[in-house]
């Protein structure tokens, strides 16, 4: 299982957890390193929404209550009401994923963070104005091409 949480606002995208099966204490784990006062993604957050799983339990709220994040469930069988999650679970998976044996969870991780970086450094987003999330900085030189993963996820940029 992986879970991702991302923030409407930016499309920033982050993994707050990969576990071959998911429990609860695992779950409670996540909330408490997701609300962190320093370092939690969710720092000046107001709510989290969140599907139907079991896993979302009353503990696992209770936490991000006590963080002043409110849990808002989305309804029956309706992935509308979550697609910035949904467009990026089908990003990863045509983009990537699909393309790709995975040799263990060791490679998982590392082709999870690898899109993760071309998704934030080197994806136009439409719903940005075709903008990147992070942009980096960008010369005045020839346009060079920066490839992830063998080859299979490139981004354009000019050279310094």
């Amino acid at each position: 299982m992986v879970l991702v949480v991302i923030d409407y606002e930016t499309r920033k995208v982050e993994i707050a957890g990969m576990i071959p099966q998911a429990y609860e204490d695992w779950m409670k784990q996540i909330a408490r390193n997701l609300t962190d006062p320093f370092e939690g993604f969710l720092k000046g957050k107001k709510f989290l929404i969140h599907d139907r799983d079991p896993l979302f339990t009353k503990d696992f709220k209770m936490i991000l209550k006590s963080a002043g994040i409110k849990c808002v469930k989305t309804a029956v069988a309706s992935p509308n009401m979550s697609p910035f999650v949904e467009r990026f679970i089908r990003s990863i998976k045509y983009e990537c994923l699909n393309k790709m044996l995975i040799f263990g969870e060791r490679h998982l991780r590392y082709i999870v963070s690898e899109y993760i970086s071309h998704y934030h450094t080197g994806r136009p987003h439409t719903g940005l104005n075709h903008d990147l999330i992070e942009p980096p900085p960008q010369g005045e030189g020839e346009i060079v091409c920066h490839e992830r993963l063998g080859g299979l996820l490139k981004s354009y940029r000019r050279a310094a």
